[in-house]
């Protein structure tokens, strides 16, 4: 008899673990809140490790598919002062792999590939230990039981309260994200200051980021060190307002540089949260995490990635495995937190560095990283 799986969520994690499943002719039940692969925008671009999420789209026979799609110049990374100087230009040699970026979208549309997602079908609880296996209520008021449910869905995960009861808290750093469209025809000069990948400015307690996409999109971000009601005579949804309140902060920059604020076109408010470094729990049969639901941590390259390797590791250790579906998580659960610790434990001092009182800070870390 087959085991009746769910994976919460149709992020890169929840996708990847259903991918390989799917790879190994084992029926998966992927459901998602949302009505349709596009009812968001899908974010930024990814930039793929290695020996991450290229390893996890190996596993999911996916690896040339990403190849030809992934943009290797994506890697280049430029570091300015506040005065507009450029203080490195890092370009990736034409064989370099390490970390291609890929477009969320493109990800997305790759990994859903022949699977068949249950859009718009919104968890609101997950209750394991019933006499049919684990109960998953939905909020169209429907239930249903599974065998196993992973909870991949993100920083406000629905499936978490079943295993732990531990929530996100605010780092004390908030993004704004912008961005500008067609920037090599519309914005040439723009374009030129962000290069084929990133451009990156650093000032005291916050930083200015630009990041390329394809199609000529590129997205901006600016990230500060503020309280969390740090908006709160501000109007998020009246641009000219957010425009403004954002320059003041960035006030006394170049003003090359500023025009990545000045010519944005919507503004999101997106605060950074994260779990405990070394948020564990303890084993719940049925039901286990993955991804942010699992370990939140800083936006600094590591989430996606981290995500989608734990998807793949599930799903081949459900696939290859003896059929003790317990057993696998539990396995599994020891494996990621060991991992996500020491990644949890980098990105947090990393954001410590990037968004600092002393500027220098990040320009340190970044010869650490990427030494010419």
């Amino acid at each position: 008899m087959s085991h009746r799986i769910a994976v919460v969520g149709a992020g890169p994690g929840g996708l990847t673990f259903a991918r390989v499943l799917h790879r190994h002719n084992c029926p998966v039940t992927v459901l998602e809140r949302d009505c349709a692969p596009d009812a968001r925008p899908p974010g930024g671009a990814l930039d793929m490790h290695e020996g991450l999420g290229q390893l996890a789209l190996d596993k999911a026979g996916l690896l040339a598919e990403f190849h030809k799609l992934s943009r290797p110049e994506g890697q280049a990374m430029r570091i300015l002062d506040t005065a507009g100087t450029v203080l490195r230009d890092w370009r990736p040699r034409p064989d370099e792999r390490a970390n291609p970026e890929i477009d969320r979208g493109q990800l997305r549309d790759m990994l859903l590939g022949p699977l068949d997602v249950q859009w718009g079908r919104g968890v609101t609880q997950v209750v394991p230990g019933t006499r049919d296996g684990v109960l998953v209520h939905f909020a169209d008021g429907r239930q249903e039981t599974y065998d196993l449910v992973i909870g991949a869905d993100g920083a406000w995960s629905r499936t978490r309260p079943a295993v732990s009861p531990v929530t996100p808290h605010y780092t004390g750093v908030t993004t704004v994200e912008t961005s500008l469209d067609d920037v090599d025809t519309r914005h040439p000069d723009l374009a030129r200051l962000v290069g084929d990948g990133s451009a990156a400015v650093y000032g005291v307690n916050r930083k200015l980021v630009a990041q390329r996409n394809s199609g000529g999109h590129v997205k901006v971000y600016a990230q500060f060190r503020a309280p969390l009601d740090w908006h709160a005579n501000l109007d998020l949804a009246d641009v000219e307002a957010v425009r403004s309140s954002l320059l003041a902060l960035f006030d006394g920059w170049t003003a090359p540089v500023l025009d990545l604020l000045h010519r944005g076109t919507a503004f999101a408010h997106r605060p950074l949260y994260v779990l405990p470094v070394s948020h564990t729990w303890t084993h719940v049969p049925g039901v286990t995490l993955l991804g942010d639901a699992a370990h939140l941590m800083p936006p600094l390259g590591a989430g996606a990635n981290l995500a989608m390797l734990e998807g793949a590791e599930l799903a081949e250790s459900i696939a290859t495995g003896p059929g003790d579906l317990d057993e696998a998580a539990r396995a599994f659960e020891e494996q990621m937190w060991a991992r996500a610790g020491t990644w949890a434990k980098i990105t947090t001092a990393g954001l410590e560095r990037l968004v600092s009182p002393d500027p220098a800070e990040a320009l340190a870390l970044f010869d650490q990283v990427q030494p010419s």
